[in-house]
């Protein structure tokens, strides 16, 4: 089944065309109106007084390329089918429709496609008396023998420095001399771990061809196999990999790096592997770093890639200068991690260990069945929640159990038991649950400090966890096993405490509908039958207490 979003496959490229210009930041792009066929956007400030610059090629490489039209870029983008490369009328009215006496420079990607069909247009506007000049982009090295390396993310790279230069007022020759000399210092290596789904097919063999625990090196922009296996997805080992060849290319000076997005690619997994670039071979000669984000994607490609340009003065003016444009990104000047030097906030309780045989005896209890539990809760959670209930509580259960073995704990002073648990859930157990258990005890403990007894401080802190929490009985959390056995508690009757934990765990599985925590996010059919596993915990801790 295909996995993507759209209406009609066929108006897919008018559509996100129509959507890219309605969000354009500067209100500045329009689409050329005349053949349905054509998909053209160009500049609507644009007055054909100077070198007009156009791009273009397949679409599904957004923000490529009617991304990188406006001010200071291009002046019109030519856009295919997915991944197919625009008509020779559709560049050519391109052509036509911005061009001027100064002349435009066509920069095209190294495919055949895109080569034969913006090559016969040139040629047939020059026909029409137009001055026409095109830079072919082949800046991939995967394929060191390659005769006809391809063009990929660096092909923005050079966008973007042809653009400053008729910006500028250049002549048509100086335009393109710049662009050829940018693709002379310019080298780009990309990388995936999942290749892209395609609208509409129902082929899932090729987007799970690469192996899990693997990644494709040199792979192309429209999912082309790449040219080697890699066995790993380690962020640091595959940046390593990148940069030797890459650094083998571009030799000794300054360098702009771009890291591209594909498309499928998170955004902390990009920052993490922009963190790697920062400590690689490549950092010492890093300037300037563009990205990390999507300029060249392939739909929704898992991959990244990277482009090096070996810097010049021009280069570097026409990098920084100021463009009307949806997606170019800034160049960031690359500098070391800064920080603020802060002496750490230490909120910890004072306190002297001591030994209890009794009380060590029921936390040892306590504890060890919340170790025991994890896989089951584990399992409980995965129906109704997150899957992780069990691993939390077991998380905290393991760091009690290490200091009551290690001799750590005031063991007889009960009201300074309860505030330390109670840091040292805030400390070592994850999400929600390891802050509402230290509200409890941390609230337990204080109401025991100041003279409540122990049956009544533990509703105490359950009313701290309710309020802060926003949960009550009935709401098919942890509260509705919790609530019952501290009240029956109050008696002083432990057994009868652990029956009504019981009963009360038991009632959440016939609660169609939970009203906070974890399954209040969850359909109700999905908790038919189910009981809620933090009350299942609330629970078994009360029997291992009684055993």
């Amino acid at each position: 089944m295909s996995r993507f979003f759209f209406n009609d496959r066929k108006q897919l490229v008018n559509d996100a065309i129509e959507g890219m210009l309605i969000s354009a930041p500067h209100g500045n792009l329009v689409k050329l109106d005349s053949d349905p066929a054509i998909h053209v956007v160009v500049r609507a400030d644009w007055d054909k007084s100077r070198v007009a610059v156009i791009s273009g090629g397949g679409s599904g490489h957004e923000p490529a390329h009617a991304g990188f039209v406006g001010k200071g870029m291009l002046t019109a983008a030519v856009c295919g089918d997915l991944f197919a490369s625009p008509s020779v009328e559709a560049v050519l009215n391109a052509i036509v429709a911005v061009t001027g006496e100064q002349g435009c420079l066509l920069i095209v990607k190294n495919y055949t496609g895109d080569r034969l069909n913006f090559g016969l247009a040139a040629e047939k506007a020059k026909r029409f008396g137009l001055k026409v000049e095109m830079v072919i982009v082949a800046d991939d090295i995967a394929l060191p023998d390659n005769k006809q390396p391809r063009g990929i993310a660096g092909t923005a790279l050079v966008h973007k420095i042809a653009g400053h230069a008729a910006e500028q007022g250049k002549s048509l020759r100086d335009v393109r001399d710049m662009a050829l000399q940018a693709c002379d210092n310019l080298w780009s290596l990309g990388v995936a771990m999942q290749t892209c789904n395609l609208p509409g097919s129902d082929d899932d063999d090729e987007a799970g061809r690469i192996r899990k625990g693997h990644v494709e090196l040199g792979l192309g922009i429209h999912g082309e196999p790449g040219a080697s296996v890699v066995e790993t997805q380690n962020s640091r080992a595959i940046i390593e990999t990148l940069v030797k060849p890459l650094l083998a290319q571009a030799g000794v000076g300054r360098l702009a790096v771009l890291i591209n997005n594909l498309g499928g690619v998170s955004a902390l997994e990009m920052a993490l592997l922009t963190k790697e670039l920062a400590h690689s071979a490549l950092k010492d000669q890093i300037a300037y770093l563009i990205g990390p984000a999507p300029l060249v994607s392939s739909l929704d490609m898992k991959g990244f890639s990277l482009s090096l340009l070996k810097l010049n003065p021009d280069f570097e003016e026409a990098l920084n200068a100021p463009v009307e444009t949806l997606g170019w990104q800034k160049p960031v000047a690359f500098a070391p991690l800064r920080s603020l030097a802060h002496i750490p906030l230490h909120d910890s309780e004072e306190f002297t260990p001591s030994a209890n045989a009794n009380v060590a005896q029921y936390l040892a209890a306590a504890t060890g069945c919340l170790i025991a539990l994890e896989n089951r809760l584990n399992a409980l959670d995965a129906k109704v929640g997150d899957g992780d209930t069990g691993s939390t509580f077991a998380q905290g259960a393991r760091d009690i159990a290490q200091w009551l073995e290690q001799e750590r704990l005031p063991l007889n002073d009960l009201p300074q038991l309860l505030l330390v648990v109670g840091e040292r859930l805030a400390t070592v157990m994850g999400g929600s649950s390891g802050v509402l258990m230290s509200i409890f005890f941390t609230a337990a403990g204080q109401a025991l400090r100041s003279g409540k007894a122990l049956p009544a401080a533990l509703l105490t802190g359950l009313a701290q966890m309710k309020q802060y929490g926003g949960a009550d009985r009935g709401d098919r959390t942890l509260i509705d096993a919790l609530q019952p056995a501290l009240e029956t508690f109050q008696t002083g009757d432990i057994q009868a405490a652990a029956r009504a934990a019981q009963d009360g765990a038991d009632a959440t599985a016939s609660m169609s509908k939970a009203g906070a925590g974890r399954s209040s996010y969850v359909n109700k059919e999905n908790l038919d039958g189910v009981a809620d596993p933090g009350a299942v915990a609330v629970a078994e801790v009360f029997a291992a207490l009684v055993r």
